[in-house]
């Protein structure tokens, strides 16, 4: 006899966190204390030792002059092994490739029972998605430990020095640990009441009772289009089917017929959806006080903590308005001359993975903690990686041998002697001024194949000889950097607030990517930042192309050649490679393969192009989006045969909702949106207006699409129903 899982209603959503997952919200909870005899000391880890060097995490967690504050915040990152957790995730991993094969027709020697439990264990895998585990978005080792620290000093006449200093500290393996600062903040008021092991156990077993399984997992689409936008809704359906399916199982948990009778039942949980989908609502019941907690639902790689962009750009940015002081050049850092934007040589400094130092003398250790995490995000833009596993948002001399061991690291640290050592660093980026300073002992930069293949051409190259860069008016500005940081700080002093600066650096990182990649297309003939160039360049939809977008050949040149220098120099480096890796696997998982949606609508944006190529292009993003889910029933796609086709990339809605998400992923708000689309609704041949309509439609379905059409101009959606309209009537 066949058992069967429970009935399907279609594709079950996955929780970023279930109920059953093997990983606890919060693995160890420290204590340390400074005693005037035996100095920083381990009182207490629990459930148990998270590291046997308890010296080292004593001195982390009370950092130098933590005494002379009542509170400061402190964070750092432990790297642990995690066996039992990786053998669960390669066990789910079996099932998943055991059930594709069962799907197959290839796997037919499982029992029926064997069957069933995998039905009911994998039954989120009948969704297409394009989701990547937690295991591949890091494949330099485990996850990291992230740990918050709070170190509080209490003043106590009757003791040596006249206070006692505690710290307590939470190691998480979630980034978004800043949502524990108000846990801390009771904990630690309570361990000075009852400083015993069981105030620990209850603020661990609290932490850990926490319930986000009504959080959904979003895909890697998906969660770029959330970020992307301020909209509050966007994706809420998703919020409501979670809810729903959790009625489902209350309702046969509890053997009630229904879910009507599940909503009706006095005793049944109400879920309510979140006001904001940025972030879902929960709460921690810490000694009978309910504290809420908003977790962030949509998480960029290299984003770990609460930090402000606006805040660093701003230090920074401020003096050298007011005052400028020109850098001492570097070709890899001051890519516009001697007065390149603070904030562009350090993002220069991360490219080019230099050592990098946020010193704050006198200043709380969680300022420069705040300072490290906020440019790891800076350089990332959501995108690269590389960053954040090589920072120490606070360190100290006691640490320094280990430090300068790390390539390109990144730290933060409160002694001065660090800015009397230049051989330690490559940038000293001073917080209390907002002045950068570049090392003297700094590693020159090696003459490459980019610069003599520009150079041998008479095509001059910014460099640390030439003054090309200038950040006054009417200076040479080739990179584009200066113009870029001019709108980024209108931008703040517009107050478009934090996510709308987030989303201007990732366009800015995406686009130094793509420069790359054309760059090493033109030096070395191919590029390992654009995978598969021969799928789009084949033109099977009726378009060709890849790559960035210049309006002309001059403009692309000059480009090029400014940009030799940076480009070089993060070629060598760990995000480099490691971006490569992550473009590879992305590549084999992108709804759409065949066509390049950035480059198309970059010549829609950037190009005068003739109607007819025009129309290619409008066609094209139609017909991507039509055949992703419809049959394969066009004259060019009719010979397919459709059991020799990927079953992830056979025609379906999962497909074209994928499909669309992609093609969102290329035109955010802060893209101009669907402008360049809609405009093919005034094309002079009928035929691609009408396409035009059809995907326009597409778009106004999708949960994520209607939100790019509720914010489309009048005149655009006043064109779009006139369209409609005449070919309804041409139908009859």
């Amino acid at each position: 006899m066949k058992i069967a899982g429970r009935p399907k209603t279609g594709p079950r959503l996955r929780p970023q966190y279930p109920i059953d997952s093997v990983e606890n919200h919060v693995e160890y909870i420290l204590v340390a204390s400074f005693d005037i005899d035996r100095g920083s000391i381990m009182e207490h880890q629990y459930p148990g030792a998270i590291s046997g060097d308890e010296t080292m995490l004593a001195e982390l967690m009370l950092p130098d002059q933590a005494h002379a504050r009542s509170q400061d915040w402190t964070i750092f990152f432990l790297h642990k092994d995690t066996t039992a957790e990786d053998e669960e995730k390669e066990a789910r991993r079996e099932r998943r490739r055991k059930r594709r094969r069962r799907k197959e027709g290839l796997d037919d020697d499982d029992d029926e029972e064997t069957l069933a439990e995998d039905d009911e264990l994998d039954d989120d895998d009948d969704e297409y998605t394009d989701e990547e585990s937690e295991e591949e978005l890091d494949s330099d080792g485990p996850p990291l430990v992230y740990v918050l620290n709070l170190v509080n000093t209490k003043r106590d006449s009757t003791v040596k020095r006249g206070a006692i200093v505690k710290a307590m500290a939470i190691c998480t393996r979630h980034p978004f640990l800043h949502i524990y600062k108000p846990l801390l903040l009771l904990a630690i008021e309570e361990y000075f009441r009852a400083p015993v092991l069981d105030t620990l156990a209850s603020l661990y077993d609290a932490l850990n009772a926490m319930d986000l399984s009504l959080l959904p997992r979003m895909s890697p689409l998906e969660t770029f289009v959330l970020q992307a936008t301020d909209a509050k809704d966007m994706f809420i359906e998703k919020f409501h089917q979670m809810i729903r399916q959790r009625m489902i199982d209350d309702a046969e948990r509890n053997s009630l017929p229904s879910v009507t009778s599940s909503v009706s039942d006095p005793k049944s949980k109400k879920y309510i959806p979140p006001r904001d989908t940025h972030e879902f609502e929960s709460k921690v019941n810490y000694n009978g006080i309910p504290v809420p907690i908003k977790v962030p639902t949509a998480l960029s790689v290299e984003t770990v903590g609460d930090f402000s962009l606006i805040k660093l750009i701003q230090i920074f940015s401020t003096p050298h308005t007011t005052q400028p002081q020109p850098f001492a050049l570097h070709p890899h850092l001051t890519t516009s001359g001697a007065f390149t934007h603070p904030i562009i040589v350090l993002v220069n400094a991360l490219l080019t993975q230099k050592r990098i130092i946020f010193i704050g003398h006198e200043r709380p250790s969680g300022e420069v903690a705040e300072a490290v995490l906020a440019a790891c995000a800076l350089a990332s833009g959501g995108l690269l990686r590389g960053f954040v596993r090589h920072a120490f948002p606070y360190t100290d001399l006691s640490k320094v041998d280990d430090l300068l061991k790390v390539p390109g690291f990144i730290a933060g640290v409160t002694n001065p002697a660090f800015s009397y050592k230049p051989e330690w660093w490559d940038l000293l980026c001073d917080l209390p001024t907002g002045r950068m300073k570049i090392s003297n002992r700094i590693e020159g930069a090696p003459v490459t194949d980019g610069l003599t293949f520009f150079q041998q051409q008479g095509i001059p190259v910014n460099g640390a000889g030439a003054q090309m860069g200038s950040d006054s008016k009417g200076g040479v500005d080739p990179t584009g950097d200066s113009q870029f940081m001019e709108s980024l700080l209108q931008s703040i002093a517009n107050r478009h607030g934090e996510n709308a600066i987030r989303a201007k650096w990732r366009s800015w990182i995406l686009k130094f990517t793509r420069i790359a990649a054309a760059f090493e297309e033109t030096v070395y003939g191919a590029s390992a930042l654009y995978i598969g160039s021969h799928e789009t360049d084949a033109g099977g939809y009726g378009v060709t192309g890849h790559g960035f977008v210049w309006p002309d050949e001059t403009s692309r040149t000059k480009e090029l050649a400014a940009n030799v220098h940076r480009v070089e120099g993060w070629r060598s480096t760990r995000s480099y490679y490691s971006f490569v890796q992550d473009l590879a696997r992305r590549w084999d998982k992108r709804p759409v393969r065949g066509i390049d949606f950035h480059h198309q609508h970059d010549r829609l944006r950037c190009l005068k192009l003739t109607h007819d190529q025009s129309a290619a292009i409008y066609l094209a993003f139609a017909r991507a989006v039509e055949e992703a889910g419809s049959p394969l029933s066009s004259t060019s796609s009719s010979d397919v045969d459709l059991s020799t086709v990927d079953p992830e990339r056979r025609p379906s809605e999962q497909l074209r909702y994928a499909t669309i998400l992609q093609l969102l992923c290329v035109i955010p708000e802060s893209n101009s949106g669907l402008f360049y689309l809609s405009l093919g609704l005034f094309h002079p041949r009928q035929d691609v207006r009408i396409a035009v309509v059809h995907l326009l439609e597409r778009i106004q379905m999708h949960s994520a699409g209607r939100h790019f059409w509720d914010t489309l101009g009048g005149f655009s959606k006043t064109a779009f129903v006139r369209i409609q309209r005449d070919e309804a009537g041409s139908r009859r």
